[in-house]
């Protein structure tokens, strides 16, 4: 059973689905002590609450994935190229030299592979022996309800690597997603939103299906604060509502705060609960969550959705049957 070894592994979510695909997990490694609460609920003890940058990895693996953090990459942030999270995705060069891994998968958003730090890290992958492409992969063409543009760097020694949809999974709606769950957030397994304040609900409720701020402020300028006014350039799905037909816009880590994207319920006066949320970045209902609500949708909003996870999963455990083992000990220092 081939060996996966995942950091940044935050909740589990591409574990999860690399374990759903037979890969074994055999060592996983996260700071945040609430998301690595998580994963060890879900997938075992072999998780280490640690720095990625503090640990001599030894061992072997077939596989290294895992997620850096993203914030110094996102459209959504200020993109600060000195950002010193930026350089942690250059560890995958130290850990993938130590353990000699046969495939490497590195996920991020979609403007990651346009920076300096990817082209340092491709070079480093390429001098330990690795053939490196990237590929921008978007959720929703895997299944799930939800558009979620991301980038995966794979790094190869067995040949060429092919992610394909998997037969399971088919186009997703939001109507899809929530199917089965109670219409009304009731609080068991996370199916938990917070109450919207008097001024709050009345706002959602001048909001249309797939409509946003904009027809807020369009329709109802005295229930939009000074500070809308102020800042007329922001993004375009800020307190949006959901169509029930069609999928969502990607999942972030505030999905459960309106002023934070498109997060209203297609036809009630609240936000999302969090385990819709979940539904939406096709999580299933057994995956458990600790932590605070806050911290419960950060571990949502910062997975890989186990329906595009499998589909990469599947790709490698391919491509490692039909290419079989190589010797990674030839790999350069």
């Amino acid at each position: 059973m081939p060996r996966v070894v995942e950091l940044f592994a935050g909740a589990g979510l591409l574990s999860y689905a690399f374990r759903r695909q037979g890969f074994d997990i055999s060592m996983a490694v996260e700071t945040d002590p609430r998301a690595a609460a998580t994963y060890k609920c879900n997938l075992g003890d072999h998780l280490v609450l640690a720095d990625v940058r503090e640990i001599a990895p030894s061992g072997s693996c077939e596989v290294l994935v895992g997620g850096p953090p993203c914030q110094g990459f996102s459209t959504l942030g200020k993109r600060r190229p000195g950002d010193l999270r930026n350089s942690l995705a250059l560890e995958f060069v130290r850990w993938a030299s130590a353990l000699r891994p046969q495939v490497v998968i590195i996920e991020n958003v979609e403007p990651f592979v346009r920076t300096d730090v990817w082209k340092q890290l491709a070079g480093g992958l390429e001098r330990l022996g690795f053939v490196v492409r990237a590929e921008c992969l978007n959720t929703v063409d895997f299944g799930a309800a939800q558009r979620r543009l991301r980038s995966f760097t794979i790094g190869s020694l067995v040949g060429d690597l092919s992610i394909r949809r998997l037969s399971e999974f088919r186009d997703g709606t939001v109507r899809d997603a929530w199917q089965g769950l109670s219409s009304r957030p009731d609080g068991k397994n996370w199916h938990y939103a917070p109450e919207p304040s008097s001024i709050a609900r009345k706002r959602m409720s001048r909001i249309p299906p797939g409509g946003s701020k904009k027809d807020l402020m369009d329709a109802e300028p005295d229930l939009c604060p000074p500070s809308w006014w102020r800042s007329r350039v922001e993004l375009t799905d800020v307190w949006g509502r959901l169509r029930w037909d069609e999928p969502s816009n990607t999942v972030r880590t505030c999905c459960n705060n309106a002023s934070k994207g498109r997060y209203i319920h297609p036809d009630q006066n609240r936000v999302i609960s969090l385990r819709e949320a979940a539904r939406l970045q096709s999580i299933p209902d057994e995956f458990q969550f600790l932590g605070y609500p806050v911290d419960v949708a950060r571990q949502i909003g910062n997975g890989v959705p186990p329906a595009l996870g499998c589909a990469v999963a599947a790709g490698v455990a391919d491509a490692l049957s039909i290419y079989g083992p190589v010797d990674s000990s030839s790999n350069s220092s």
